[in-house]
């Protein structure tokens, strides 16, 4: 059987140091070799069949170069841009992403918490996060680095990264005021997220602040974020305002259901009703009719939730952290001071609006009385 390619082959063959090929195959490194000795060297390293030993690199840095991704609905088609996000950040330093699916589960979420605490993974990106939330804030005792991506906690532990949803409701509510409608509806997404309450607040201080009664702007919770929830959230709605000519929905998934129901009541949108989701999730142009949405850059938001996790684990490594996030968790006396915490600062990345065909003026005589 061949002998496996070694470092000292790559920087043989590549006429360079030993120290030279290992930090130009190394990501976090490769910046201090010229970008010409860097090709040559990744090219002998191709040529040889040279991949770096990660487990020995993990030896010696006490890093596993993996980190974990809590996702709450993989078939939810917001979050799998996001994952692609991180894993384009994550895998040009040279780190692996573990996807975990919690199907919005507080037991399965633990469960996955744990395994991949076991995995050694270096920190955590958590795109499932509840306003109030007992994992997380043992996790947050306990030093663990983590990253919030698109939904925070109502005491802020960690770095969050997520869209600026009050302009983006803002911006929902003034382009239907400004098509002339008076009664607006909001079909709301679940309060115990910080998505479906910060959306709702700023749905009810857009319509306040343009002087629309509260009667004529009605907030229907919607129990999940779902087209089947959306659906008993806009028949209610329905049934007790019939009067409503426009209505926002909390996110895409929920206007479809929405949809739904307006057919189903013989209702026209945007004739009768207009509808505004909130997300731009793919597809939504190719609804019936095409969605006007909030449009959120999801890749975005997981590519930079990816470097603030970096920028925390570098920041643990400088104050001589130098461990993982499933080293040491749960020994007595664990604290903060166990893994270093970046200040749990806010980024919130821009939304516009994509105005598309389910939306319109209203009826004449129908914003009457």
């Amino acid at each position: 059987m061949s002998k496996r390619p070694t470092i000292a082959d790559v920087a043989r063959l590549a006429g360079v140091h030993k120290a030279t090929a290992s930090r130009a195959l190394n990501p976090e490194a490769d910046a201090r070799v010229s970008a010409a000795t860097a090709r040559r060297v990744r090219t002998a390293a191709q040529e040889l069949g040279f991949t770096p030993n990660t487990a020995a690199r993990s030896l010696r840095t006490n890093r596993s170069s993996t980190v974990g991704v809590l996702i709450p609905d993989l078939t939810n088609p917001l979050f799998p841009p996001m994952a692609r996000g991180i894993e384009e950040v994550l895998t040009r330093r040279g780190y692996t992403a573990l996807l975990a699916n919690t199907d919005n589960d507080q037991a399965k979420e633990r469960t996955r918490f744990e395994a991949l605490r076991g995995r050694q993974v270096d920190g955590f990106i958590v795109a499932t996060a509840q306003r109030e939330h007992a994992l997380l804030a043992q996790a947050h005792a306990q030093g663990v680095p983590v990253v919030l991506l698109s939904r925070g906690t109502d005491l802020p532990m960690f770095p969050l990264v997520a869209a600026d949803d009050a302009t983006g409701m803002e911006l929902a509510v003034r382009h239907l005021l400004e098509l002339g409608h008076r009664s607006i509806a909001h079909l709301a997404g679940p309060q115990t997220l910080s998505t479906g309450a910060i959306r709702t607040r700023a749905f009810q201080q857009a319509v306040r602040a343009a002087g629309v009664a509260a009667d004529r702007a009605p907030v229907l919770v919607s129990e999940a974020y779902s087209v089947r929830a959306g659906e008993q959230a806009a028949r209610e709605l329905l049934d007790r305002h019939p009067g409503s000519t426009a209505i926002v929905a909390g996110n895409d998934l929920i206007a479809l259901g929405a949809l739904h129901v307006l057919r189903e009541r013989g209702l026209r949108c945007p004739q009768d009703v207009s509808l505004v989701g909130y997300n731009d999730m793919q597809f939504a142009d190719e609804f019936q009719p095409p969605l006007t949405t909030v449009h959120v850059p999801h890749l975005e938001l997981g590519a930079e939730a990816a470097r603030l996790l970096l920028e925390q684990l570098e920041r643990s490594d400088g104050q001589g952290a130098g461990r993982g996030a499933g080293q040491g968790l749960g020994r007595a006396g664990a604290g903060p001071a166990a893994v270093a915490v970046a200040v749990a600062k806010t980024v919130l990345l821009p939304v516009r609006l994509v105005v598309r065909d389910s939306t319109a003026a209203p009826r004449a005589g129908s914003e009457a009385g």
